[in-house]
């Protein structure tokens, strides 16, 4: 089974051609699909829109909040719901084309655990696919992960790499990146996009600076999530050892000056070099402490699963045995 996730916040004017393009898509392909709408808290009726697809069609059903989550827990609450063995998610304001699912299914055929979309020829104003342009290279420099989209909403996960990637706040954008850390196969497909019909873009300038924080939180959870200690550790050892050798560099200058004639002294007070040393020596500190206490943290909450990733395993004989060494 296909499972389709589409997060919805107000697209009630698109929800009944995005349902019907992808019906003709199922039928040509006879695939046994299920199609699951997430409305993320939209006031403009997408939900009696969503019931009405519901009603009418078995394939369809929706999942409603209370209010706006956003679009990383609208697709948690899609995955958890899915039952197909591939999940595929696409947006609803149909610039995604239902076209391009047999693309998807073929490339997920060679080995591949996430296909991501990359909207080569976009059709959206230059000031949003400018920034979006450097965010994805900064996303693949930092990474690793080398997309040229990972903004693309329409993407195909194998339920593997779903049932080891957590999402929450607005980390639906690096799943690849996640999947990726976890050991899975990522690979990219060029697809067709399309001018939006109906409505506007959900997205504004805050995005940028919020996609780079969350830049900087999957490259810490990716490269540090098991050893906090590497980096807090290591920035605060060195800024411990440059705030000590400063301010031991200041104590021999000092004890010079008072043994040796004619050795002159600048007061203390007045060398900007104490304030700096002193306050890398306290940053240096902090950041180690914060880095132990992490570790703590770590070592009492962090299951086996989370350490690695299990591709497949050998069949074993129903008879056997195993005996504790």
């Amino acid at each position: 089974m296909l499972s389709i996730v589409i997060p919805v916040y107000n697209e009630r004017e698109s929800l009944e051609q995005l349902h019907a393009e992808l019906d003709a898509v199922i039928r040509a392909g006879d695939y046994d699909v299920e199609i699951i709408f997430i409305d993320d808290g939209s006031k403009d009726g997408s939900w009696t829109e969503i019931r009405r697809l519901a009603a009418a069609d078995p394939r369809v059903r929706g999942i409603r909040f209370r209010r706006n989550f956003g679009k990383a827990a609208a697709l948690s609450a899609g995955f958890r719901s899915a039952h197909g063995e591939l999940v595929m998610t696409l947006d609803a304001d149909l610039q995604d084309d239902p076209r391009e699912i047999p693309r998807f299914l073929a490339a997920m055929s060679e080995e591949l655990d996430v296909v991501s979309g990359w909207k080569q020829v976009r059709h959206d104003p230059w000031h949003k696919v400018l920034p979006s342009r450097v965010f994805n290279w900064m996303v693949s420099r930092l990474t690793g992960v080398r997309l040229h989209d990972h903004n693309c909403g329409m993407k195909c996960y194998r339920r593997a790499v779903l049932g080891e990637v957590r999402l929450y706040g607005e980390l639906h954008r690096f799943v690849p990146v996640l999947a990726a850390a976890r050991g899975f196969s990522v690979g990219e497909l060029s697809i067709h996009h399309r001018p939006r019909q109906y409505g506007h873009s959900k997205y504004g300038a805050r995005r940028i600076m919020k996609g780079f924080l969350d830049l900087l939180t999957v490259k810490f959870l990716t490269g540090y999530g098991q050893r906090p200690q590497h980096l807090l550790g290591t920035i605060g050892l060195i800024s411990f050892s440059l705030g000590f050798l400063g301010l031991a560099s200041l104590a021999v200058n000092w004890v010079l000056g008072h043994t040796i004639p004619g050795w002159e002294i600048t007061p203390l007070h007045q060398r900007p070099a104490v304030i700096y040393s002193l306050g890398a020596l306290l940053l240096g500190a902090q950041l180690m402490s914060m880095g132990f206490l992490a570790e703590l943290i770590t070592a009492y909450q962090v299951r086996d699963a989370d350490t690695y990733s299990i591709a497949e395993r050998t069949t074993e004989h129903a008879d056997r045995t195993t005996t504790p060494p």
